[in-house]
């Protein structure tokens, strides 16, 4: 049985992984079918509204909610697998990394229910999960939290070196980052404005193989086709190695070496630098744009913004950027002939709102 032993007293069930057009009524007719279903939630961007992929099935009976988890874990719905567990409502237990564990150099085509399936010999798991992109692309790695640290423990034991799929995997115990930790002490490396000839992942590892063994790589790209990767090495002293020696170097990406991208980076040199979280990058941007970087805080902050399409106006340039909060000005600048010569600027009034909409539309 997919549920833990020591089974949560209220019938609530998170639901994850889930499609962005998924709504309250699918979820209803889905979990309806095993037992009467009290209510429904899909979470959603409280500015756009749209789903942020989860959401909360609440039953009227805890042995409905194990059914449900039973048989309806990493079903598909609307083309995507599905990922349910108990719903965590203690914090301090959700947050604590107790019976966590890290699983890196995992082979692409292991998907969340294979990950389960290999972890589940060692004890009851009240979460799983395989880190991919918003396709559902794996980045070669996961997380399993077990009910005990005793479950985890075994499990580093017994699979940590073994050949899962094509790859010998790496299971260790989960380190929480602290937000004031060491971040001197890193492996895992972002990397933007790639060289043309890095068209694959085994080209782009054996580049940033010359510093030392890398565990692991990825290769992806955003919604307006920029490359970027991640790369992970074994050792951080490689890793710091890498990046002392790869950061600005020269490439050719088709742009002009002097223009600069919306992070302030020249889109001529390549990008290395320590990856960070979500979290982490939201923090730095506020900081930054709080400074103001040259900007009095009484004009606001303005954002540089490129790619734009040659039909786009002010107008059509504040509606954009709008929903992320209040835009002071925008200038969607114009070539003789009144066409938007690709580039523009919008000040925000506040940095909150200007580091939310870099979060989000970068």
């Amino acid at each position: 049985m997919a549920a833990a032993a020591n089974v949560p007293q209220f019938a609530s069930l998170y639901v994850g992984d889930l499609h962005l057009d998924v709504t309250e009524a699918m979820l209803y007719e889905i979990f309806n079918s095993v037992g009467p279903v009290a209510s429904i939630r899909v979470c959603r961007d409280s500015i756009s509204r749209k789903s942020l992929g989860y959401g909360y099935v609440n039953f009227h009976s805890v042995s409905d909610a194990e059914r449900a988890l039973d048989t309806l874990n990493y079903s598909n719905i609307k083309g995507r697998s599905c990922r349910i567990m108990w719903s965590q409502r203690d914090p301090s237990l959700r947050k604590s990394g107790a019976g966590n564990i890290h699983i890196k150099n995992l082979d692409k085509n292991i998907d969340n229910k294979a990950l389960y399936d290999t972890f589940s010999l060692f004890g009851n798991i009240l979460s799983c999960k395989v880190a991919s992109d918003a396709n559902g692309k794996s980045y070669g790695y996961g997380f399993v939290q077990y009910e005990t640290d005793e479950a985890a423990k075994q499990a580093i034991e017994r699979v940590n070196g073994m050949q899962i799929g094509e790859k010998t995997v790496q299971v260790s115990a989960f380190v929480k980052k602290e937000d004031d930790g060491d971040k001197s002490n890193f492996t895992n490396l972002y990397v933007k404005n790639l060289k043309s000839e890095w068209d694959s992942e085994a080209k782009l590892t054996e580049a940033f193989g010359k510093y030392g063994t890398v565990t692991s790589s990825a290769m992806r790209s955003d919604a307006k086709g920029r490359r970027f990767a991640f790369v992970n090495f074994e050792k951080p002293e490689d890793a710091k190695k890498c990046v002392e020696e790869m950061h600005m170097m020269d490439v050719d990406t088709g742009n002009a070496k002097d223009e600069l991208d919306a992070d302030g980076h020249p889109a001529g040199k390549l990008y290395v630098q320590r990856a960070q979280s979500k979290k982490e990058r939201h923090a730095e941007l506020r900081a930054k744009f709080t400074q103001g970087d040259g900007i009095s805080a009484g004009k606001g902050v303005n954002l540089y913004i490129k790619n734009l399409d040659e039909d786009i106006d002010d107008a059509a340039l504040k509606e954009l950027f709008a929903p992320f909060g209040e835009v002071t000005s925008t200038a969607a600048k114009k070539d003789d002939n009144g066409k938007c010569k690709g580039f523009g600027f919008v000040c925000f009034a506040s940095p909150d709102d200007a580091t939310k909409a870099v979060t989000e539309m970068h």
